[in-house]
C-alpha cells in the first residue's frame, strides 16, 4: 500500500495545527480542544481539519464560533512553519465519533450493571 503525499501532508498539518492551538492560540474556549485528524485535497489545496473537545453540547456552537474566527491566524501560522507551495485553504468540522463511542461505553457499562 502506498503512502500518498497527501497523507503524509495531512500528518504534519494535524501535528501543526495542535501545536498551533495549545502554544498561540490564547481563545479560553479552545482550551479543551484536540485536533483528531486532517483530510488534505490530492492538489494539497484544501485541509478538512476534524475536532472533538470536552464539554458539554450548548459549547459546541461556541467553540466552533471560536475556530472560526482563529482560521486566517492558524492558515498564516501554517504557512509559516510548513513548507508548501500552497498554504492550503483550512475549514473544521465537529467530530462526533467520540460522541458515539462515548455513548456506546455508557450502554455497556449500564449493561454491566444491571447484569
Amino acid at each position: 500500500m502506498e503512502y500518498k503525499r497527501a497523507d503524509r501532508v495531512a500528518d504534519l498539518l494535524q501535528r501543526t495545527v495542535a501545536e498551533i492551538l495549545l502554544r498561540r492560540v490564547r481563545d479560553p474556549r479552545l482550551g479543551k480542544l484536540t485536533v483528531t485528524g486532517v483530510e488534505v485535497s490530492a492538489d494539497l489545496r484544501y485541509a478538512k481539519i476534524f475536532y472533538c473537545f470536552v464539554g458539554t453540547p450548548e459549547e459546541r456552537p461556541l467553540v466552533a464560533k471560536a475556530l472560526e474566527k482563529a482560521r486566517a491566524f492558524i492558515r498564516r501560522e501554517i504557512g509559516q512553519r510548513v513548507e508548501l507551495r500552497y498554504v492550503p485553504d483550512i475549514q473544521f468540522f465537529y467530530d462526533a465519533s467520540f460522541d458515539y463511542g462515548e455513548k456506546i461505553e455508557r450502554l455497556l457499562h449500564r449493561i454491566h450493571e444491571e447484569s
